[in-house]
């Protein structure tokens, strides 16, 4: 087999097309594979528009860069003709191995929507040795192609949290499926409360689904957001997540650590032992800072005992038996704060917890959660991190969809 012929099989080349030359540049730096591509005499080439087979009109050079050949980057060049069409005039014909409008070939494309996912764009761009510019272009046309195929028709269940763009307050509202096993993310939109819920309604009419659809709503304590969730999706019970019930207490422990550690001297490895859980500890120092707390009756230790009895709620295998152990919470939680001053944000979170409680107990009849949210926020937090943060919000969110929505199976689509 010649070696045309070979590189026409691995490129995917079917009839008119094939290669016809090839030429290695070893000047350039890096080194360049050129591969030239051609159709036979005489051929004629599919309208665009209609696909009816028609004749070439003119030709003009074009070229896209291909995956590398071993550690050669590689171009494929080709004359491509426009046709005339009897019915729609003259129209560049479109190749099979590169979308309309690109400078990238198909498969290039494919290894950087895969590198994008995992790691900075900037690092893609020097990976692959093009500018993070056109890499961006690259992400953006396939997110929205994705996004556009979305079909929310049989949503009925959604969960919603924010996540920082940048540090203050910046934030981007996500909204997931709750009934969708992986990539659960449907919708993001800069800002967080109520419009941010109109927004979605409205997205959600213009992907065949309907706001009167939606009967669960999972979201955290935000005021503007339960309001919103009750107001937009008449027909939805709406459940506080535990996980933000875990994370009020959470703060006011730590709040209550902070103000106790200005009057007095904590243990070295206090934080740790008192922001993780009990099954979490791995080092002797913590247990040895609990035990000194307790021993010492400060505040933080008070905190830390009314946090680990929550579990004891949650435990809970019914609805009924939940609200019975809040109540029990509540009284022996109260009597360990009683009246000190430090122990002010235990008693506020308390409150708080005990003013949403209906919300909360609907975890015992939906049976679901924001967990795999929260799971992905740490994702996408991450890649901000790592790409030490992105320019607008727009671009944040191409990123979010990226990582969590559905882009892999909608394009296959």
């Amino acid at each position: 087999m010649e070696a045309n012929d070979l590189l026409t099989l691995g490129l995917g080349l079917t009839a008119p097309w094939r290669v016809v030359d090839q030429s290695l540049d070893l000047s350039k730096q890096p080194s360049e594979l050129r591969l030239e591509v051609e159709a036979a005499r005489g051929e004629r080439y599919p309208c665009p528009a209609c696909g009816a087979l028609c004749k070439a009109h003119d030709f003009a050079e074009f070229s896209w860069r291909h995956l590398n050949f071993f550690q050669h980057h590689c171009l494929i060049k080709a004359r491509v003709p426009r046709v005339r069409c009897p019915e729609h005039g003259l129209k560049r014909v479109n190749v099979p191995w590169a979308r309309p409008g690109s400078g990238f070939t198909l498969l290039f494309e494919q290894a950087v929507m895969l590198l994008a996912r995992e790691m900075p764009v900037n690092a893609v761009a020097r990976y692959v040795g093009v500018t993070d510019k056109r890499i961006w272009r690259v992400v953006t046309h396939y997110v929205l192609k994705g996004m556009g195929k979305l079909d929310l028709s049989r949503l009925c269940g959604i969960g919603l949290d924010e996540t920082a763009t940048k540090r203050g307050h910046h934030y981007v509202t996500i909204f997931v499926d709750m009934d969708r096993e992986s990539r659960p993310v449907v919708f993001a939109t800069p800002g967080k409360g109520k419009e941010c819920l109109k927004t979605f309604a409205a997205y959600l009419k213009g992907r065949q689904g309907n706001p009167e659809n939606v009967v669960e709503v999972v979201c955290d304590m935000s005021p503007a957001f339960l309001s919103a969730a009750e107001a937009t999706f008449r027909n939805a019970a709406v459940t506080v997540d535990w996980f933000h019930v875990v994370q009020i207490f959470t703060k006011a422990l730590d709040e209550v650590r902070r103000l106790e550690a200005r009057e007095v001297i904590l243990p070295k490895a206090a934080r740790w032992a008192v922001l993780k859980g009990l099954e979490t500890w791995r080092i002797e120092e913590q247990v040895a800072a609990l035990k000194e707390l307790e021993e010492r009756g400060l505040a933080t230790a008070t905190a830390f005992r009314v946090k680990e009895l929550l579990r004891w709620v949650r435990k809970a295998d019914t609805r009924q038996g939940a609200r019975w152990r809040a109540t029990r919470f509540f009284e022996f939680a109260r009597e360990l704060a009683g009246d000190s001053v430090l122990l002010a944000p235990v008693r506020k979170a308390l409150n708080t917890f005990e003013d949403h409680l209906p919300r909360i107990l609907r975890r015992w009849d939906s049976l679901l959660s924001n967990a795999r949210l929260e799971g992905l926020n740490g994702l996408f937090q991450a890649a901000r991190s790592r790409a030490r943060g992105y320019r607008n919000v727009t671009t944040f969110i191409t990123m979010i969809y990226l990582i969590g929505a559905p882009i892999t199976q909608l394009l296959e689509a």
